[in-house]
């Protein structure tokens, strides 16, 4: 039993430290690199919202994630079809996120989208230095005509 008891001890010192890391790591803000969709048919990377969109991601400690988006080159809308455009070109969100491994899910308070509002977003991140990578499942995306895309949104730690 001892023994039993020493190797679950052993494990979970293991285990821990490496879901705390992630949990770790997402803290903080984050500047927008790329967005891409992969459109799920064809595996063809789009930059969707242009070469040089711009964006923040926050999450905090307390659990608290928002992210916003928008495609470069965006004019000041002036009529009801540019602010139309305005909403297409962007995406953003807010809510409670829990971080379970790679998977972060956020139940949605706010968004840009509001069939998206009391529900739930999940995303798989990844870590390459001070780049936070992060991948939605395959999904119908709103801003495509509710065509299927992989969405996958690069960021950069502020320093």
């Amino acid at each position: 039993m001892r023994v039993i008891l020493f190797g679950i001890l052993l494990l979970v010192s293991f285990v821990a430290p490496a879901l705390a890391d992630e949990k770790e790591q997402i803290i903080g803000t984050w500047k927008l690199v790329s967005v891409m969709y992969e459109d799920q048919e064809t595996k063809t990377l789009t930059p969707v919202l242009g070469n040089h969109p711009r964006g923040s991601q926050i999450a905090t400690r307390d659990g608290r994630w928002l992210a916003l988006v928008t495609a470069d080159n965006r004019p000041v809308p002036k009529t009801d079809e540019e602010r139309a455009q305005a909403l297409r070109t962007m995406i953003s969100y807010s809510g409670r996120y829990r971080v379970e491994g790679n998977k972060v899910t956020t139940k949605v308070e706010i968004a840009w989208n509001e069939a998206w509002v009391g529900g739930e977003q999940v995303r798989f991140v990844r870590f390459e230095g001070d780049k936070l990578f992060i991948e939605s499942p395959p999904m119908p995306h709103p801003n495509v005509g509710g065509k299927v895309v992989r969405v996958i949104v690069v960021w950069e730690r502020e320093k």
